[in-house]
């Protein structure tokens, strides 16, 4: 019964794989990065940065639905009382997408995936006259909720917002208590970032 089951799943999927449509292309896009600090030792603002990469297109045989995947060289920052603190990693986001339209001329297509990001950058950095030290973790998991539109089966526009599963990265500051000498903070940060992306698949 298990060799039965097995061979059906297997033919299945043979079979569904035989069918799908495969595109190749290539992304790029915006950040607009939210970084949150789990302490207000230090102000910050929003920053934007890019991401570019070659991304696959899976269109499934079943009307509607595909799947995204890429891998995206990422680029992120914040500024941090005046200095900019910058985040270098690969993302790899995998989405699954539901869309529905006008055929080949235009398609609108919600999705949703999870996302995995390996640090290529610095993983320690020092900001605010060495006050700051800050470790970003080697890899991260984060999700993806957006909206998209593709035309002509070639050019895709779209836009999400990436939420941070976990914790970016750690950090230490030094500071300044009433009645007391400087003190060590240690904390986490979290980014997030809404992501507007265009690409094109040949």
């Amino acid at each position: 019964m298990k060799k039965f089951f097995t061979l059906v799943v297997l033919l299945a999927t043979m079979t569904v794989a035989a069918q799908a449509q495969v595109k190749f292309g290539v992304k790029g896009g915006l950040n607009l990065t939210n970084m949150k600090f789990d302490n207000s030792a230090f102000d910050k603002s929003n920053q934007t940065g890019f991401f570019i990469g070659p991304t696959l297109n899976f269109t499934l045989p079943v009307i509607g639905l595909g799947i995204d995947a890429s891998a995206l060289y990422d680029q992120r920052s914040a500024e941090v009382n005046d200095e900019k603190l910058k985040q270098q990693s690969i993302q790899i986001p995998i989405n699954l997408r539901y869309g529905f339209g006008l055929g080949n001329t235009a398609s609108i297509y919600i999705f949703a995936g999870p996302q995995f990001g390996f640090n290529v950058g610095d993983k320690k950095t020092n900001l605010l006259n060495e006050a700051l030290d800050w470790r970003m973790k080697d890899s991260s998991l984060s999700a993806n909720v957006g909206l998209g539109l593709m035309l002509l089966n070639h050019l895709q526009v779209s836009a999400n917002y990436n939420i941070a599963m976990g914790t970016t990265g750690e950090f230490d500051i030094l500071k300044d208590v009433p009645d007391a000498a400087w003190k060590q903070v240690t904390g986490k940060t979290k980014a997030n970032a809404w992501q507007l992306s265009v690409a094109y698949f040949f």
